[in-house]
């Protein structure tokens, strides 16, 4: 048995071909906006200017 792969944004309706892996053009645009908007930036912690003597 073969199940559909769901939207990763909406998770209700399956994949389209057209907007793969996504289900439409609203869902594809939110994960767009996410991305320029920093929605998926990955927490990092600042650099404090020390370098470590394995670093070179």
């Amino acid at each position: 048995m073969t199940t559909a792969a769901l939207c990763p944004i909406c998770r209700k309706k399956p994949v389209t071909p057209e907007y793969r892996p996504f289900c439409s053009k609203r869902c594809a645009d939110v994960d767009l906006q996410r991305w320029f908007t920093g929605g998926y930036a990955i927490p990092a912690e600042p650099d404090d200017g020390v370098r470590d003597d394995d670093e070179d």
